[in-house]
Order: structure tokens, then C-alpha cells, then sequence
């Protein structure tokens, strides 16, 4: 299928979960699903370590139902997940140094709340589509490039091993139980709606804040890492099309970028297209070459073979998309 015959199936009638539906994944695919026909109940705790936001929904807040509960209360998870269609997990702490700093919170949010989803799918909806995200770093330091499905994990923080427990655990619930679960597997998003203040969620989206306020962006090392950077439309397009890919379930996939940009190509194409801001090499600080995986070389074929689905927007269009939405609302995220 060509890039330019690529379109999104419709999910009218479906009843959407989205775990996670006030942070920056979560709420775009909030805002997708509604534009394709689907109904949408965002679940969140804003955990400030989580990067959620209310002003994420605020133009859709009359369209959605919000409940405003953590994904390691049970009970209110066991309520919310009876009689959905889809539930796309989006919940975590995604932090790599944060996760290093404070590993039993992370455990929480990445690998019990998992369980707990998981928990209640088995016991209260067990046809339900679960997408669960996981994330490249898993992965760890490449051993071949492109990496594929296929590559053994050997993470090196602690938020990429949960991610790799908590994969395996939804994959058991598949395998045990039959619970339809897929694992999408997301490189370093970036776009609007994400928390641009803090250089704890994503590099790249704190790169973005760093040029709005017209500041220096500081490149870790030589910068000449290669990293997959994937639009946030095109990676919440992704996740729909798992779910409306039956025969993705029991599976893991890549949805990653056609593209690879070292981390100093990002920063300066960062600059350069929000119009502000300048760029800075300095030494590592102290712990954080440690847990760097390099070189992030991916291969998304297997994901694009069976769903069709492509990456459709450039890093140059993504970053002239991300500096409009922010154009009136920067205000709300720093």
C-alpha cells in the first residue's frame, strides 16, 4: 500500500478506554478517536511525574468522560473498563532518570498498574482490544540495526525494564487467558499537548520548550546518536490501527518513523523550524551516559506490512504543526 492510499478506518459505535487519556499520547489519541466516530472515557490521576494535563482535553471536555482516578485503584479500574470496546493503555511514568532516582514508583505506574488492568480485563471484559504501549528502549544498546521484533532486551534504566515486564505480562494474559492484547512499541514522540517543561518527559519535546522561550538547547556528548522520532498524530494513527487489526493480537510491534536524526540533527532542526532559540554540546552529567542505549536504529516493516499504516508527517512539518498549536497556548505548559 502506498503512503499516498493510507487512510484511517472509522470506529464509529466504538467505546474507548484511554489509561493515561490526560497525558500527551493519551490526549491526542483522545482527540483522534472522537474525530473517527468513537466515544472516549479518559482515565488519569495526573501524576505530576506523568506529564498530564486537564488544558489537554479542554476543547473536547464536553465530548469525553473524564474520571479522574490511578490506575493502581483497582476497583475504579474494574468500573471503568465493563462494557468498552478498546482500552488503550497510555498510563505511565516515562521518565529514564526519573526512573533511575525513584524505581518504586515507577514499578507502580509501569508494572503493578499494568497487572491491574490486565487483572480486571481478565475478570470483568475479557474481549476487550487492549493496547498496551511499550517503548524502543526496551531494546537497550542495539546488538544489529535495524533492530526488528525479533531483538533480545537488555534495558539499562529502570523504566525500560518495567516496560519489558509489563509487555510480558500483557502478552501472558493473551497466551493464558486469551485477552486480545497488542503491544506497540513507540519511539521518541514529539508534538503538541506534550509537557515541554521539563527535560524528564522526552528529550525532544524538551528541546521544543527550550526554543519557544527563545532559549539555549544543551546536546549531552557529541549529539551524534541516531534516534526515531515519530509525530504524535501519526503514532496515535498507529495505535488505532492495532486495535482495528484483529489479527494483531498476541503480538508486539514496532510503529516507528521511516527517518533516523541524530539527537544534534533534532535539536538544530528544532531551532531552525520554530524559529528561536540556539544549540549547545556539553559533557554528560553524571549517570546519564549510563543508562544512554546510542545508536536507535529501527525497522517498523512488520507493523506496516499487516496494517497499511504509514508515518505521514515529516520532522520539519511535525515541528511547523507543534510550533502552532503551542503559538497561543505556551502558557499552559511551562
Amino acid at each position: 500500500m502506498c503512503q499516498q492510499c493510507f487512510t484511517m478506518p472509522r470506529m464509529d459505535g466504538k467505546n474507548v478506554l484511554i489509561t493515561g487519556g490526560l497525558g500527551f499520547i493519551g490526549s491526542n489519541l483522545a482527540h483522534r478517536c472522537l474525530e473517527l466516530g468513537a466515544q472516549v472515557t479518559v482515565f488519569d490521576c495526573l501524576d505530576p511525574n506523568s506529564g498530564g494535563n486537564l488544558y489537554n482535553v479542554q476543547d473536547v471536555k464536553g465530548r469525553i468522560e473524564l474520571r479522574l482516578h490511578d490506575i493502581l485503584n483497582f476497583d475504579r479500574l474494574a468500573e471503568c473498563i465493563m462494557g468498552k470496546d478498546i482500552l488503550f493503555n497510555c498510563a505511565a511514568s516515562t521518565s529514564h532518570p526519573f526512573s533511575m532516582r525513584e524505581p518504586w514508583l515507577n514499578l507502580d505506574a509501569n508494572s503493578r498498574g499494568v497487572i491491574n488492568l490486565l487483572e480486571a480485563a481478565r475478570r470483568y471484559n475479557k474481549t476487550i482490544r487492549f493496547i498496551h504501549i511499550g517503548t524502543t528502549t526496551q531494546l537497550g544498546k542495539l546488538h544489529y540495526q535495524p533492530a526488528d521484533e525479533s531483538h533480545p532486551e537488555f534495558p539499562t534504566d529502570i523504566y525500560s525494564a518495567n516496560k519489558c515486564a509489563s509487555e510480558k505480562y500483557a502478552l501472558i494474559y493473551y497466551s493464558a487467558h486469551r485477552i486480545p492484547v497488542t503491544v506497540v512499541r513507540l519511539p521518541n514522540v514529539y508534538g503538541p499537548r506534550a509537557a515541554i517543561h521539563s527535560s524528564d518527559f522526552t528529550f525532544n519535546n524538551f528541546f521544543i520548550g527550550v526554543a519557544l522561550q527563545g532559549k539555549e538547547i544543551t546536546i549531552f556528548g557529541d549529539g551524534r546518536q541516531l534516534r526515531n522520532v515519530l509525530y504524535v498524530g501519526d503514532a496515535a494513527d498507529a495505535l488505532i490501527c492495532a486495535a482495528l487489526h484483529e489479527e494483531t493480537a498476541g503480538q508486539t510491534y514496532f510503529a516507528v518513523s521511516d527517518e533516523h536524526y541524530s539527537v544534534g540533527d533534532v535539536a538544530r532542526a528544532t531551532v531552525e523550524h520554530l524559529g528561536s532559540g540556539s544549540t549547545r554540546f556539553v559533557d554528560w552529567p553524571k549517570g546519564r551516559k549510563a543508562i544512554d542505549v546510542g545508536d536507535a536504529v529501527i525497522s517498523n516493516a512488520k507493523f506496516k506490512d499487516l496494517t497499511g499504516w504509514r508515518p505521514m508527517v515529516s520532522l520539519p512539518e511535525g515541528l511547523r504543526r507543534t510550533k502552532e498549536y503551542y503559538a497561543e497556548r505556551l502558557a499552559h505548559y511551562l
